[in-house]
């Protein structure tokens, strides 16, 4: 009789033990999904943006034709399959005397401003680099057509003109006839500025001061400045270019 008690007895609890299994396994199996639900939506949310597009770069040169011919290097900012991405700007490097386009592209300025989404364009100046001489330039109204046709032949529109020490013959010129087709210019001591005073009363002269972009324009709209600065003189970029 004993025996028989015991046995119901256990039947018992395992039948409890079974209905409290039954009633309580929804539950238990809700609770262990949740913290596997929250780790999905916490890695969602760890997942890092997609990376930036890299901007590679594409140097080519070119002559164009006329007299004299002009020889150039240009450096465009390209996608990775090769595309040519539009330029934030457009920027002319002229050179000193003792230089010419390959300057540039030897200091990775050219390098510098594409990757930083410009377009570079270096022009050897009549005489210097593969640019011949040529003795329709003697007048200052010949050298700014000059660098009116190096920008026309190029689709070059409203760019920033850089022009260091002697290339100053061509820039100044260029500047008192056609600033409107400059978004700024850039002079590192040019020369032929003497014959450009703010006296003058000629509306051409005047034109110059309307030209120049102030340093806290240049500064919010170009800020690879410090960079050229860096290239050109080896020296660091605190507010602007030297004087």
């Amino acid at each position: 009789m004993n025996f028989l008690r015991n046995r119901l007895v256990v039947l018992g609890l395992v039948l409890l033990a079974t209905l409290l299994l039954y009633l309580l396994l929804p539950s238990i199996r809700q609770g262990s999904m949740e913290p596997s639900l929250e780790a999905q939506r916490m890695g969602l949310m760890a997942t890092p943006p997609p990376p930036i597009p890299t901007i590679n770069v594409s140097i080519r040169t070119g002559q164009l034709p006329g007299d004299p011919p002009l020889f150039f290097r240009e450096a465009l900012p390209v996608d990775g399959a090769g595309r040519q991405i539009l330029p934030r700007l457009q920027v002319v490097l002229l050179h000193g005397q003792a230089f010419t386009s390959k300057t540039w592209e030897e200091l990775g300025t050219m390098a510098l401003l594409a990757t930083n989404g410009y377009q570079a364009l270096a022009m050897d100046l009549p005489g210097y680099g593969k640019s011949p001489d040529s003795e329709a330039l003697k007048t200052d109204q010949n050298r700014a057509d000059l660098l009116s046709r190096f920008m026309e032949s190029l689709g070059v529109r409203a760019a920033v003109l850089l022009s260091p020490s002697m290339s100053g013959h061509y820039s100044i010129p260029f500047l008192m006839k056609n600033s409107a087709q400059l978004q700024g210019f850039i002079p590192i001591a040019p020369v032929g500025t003497r014959s450009y005073t703010p006296h003058s009363n000629n509306n051409r002269h005047n034109g110059i001061m309307s030209s120049v972009m102030s340093v806290e324009h240049i500064r919010n709209n170009f800020s690879i400045l410090g960079e050229l600065c860096l290239f050109y003189w080896g020296i660091h970029y605190t507010e602007a270019c030297p004087d």
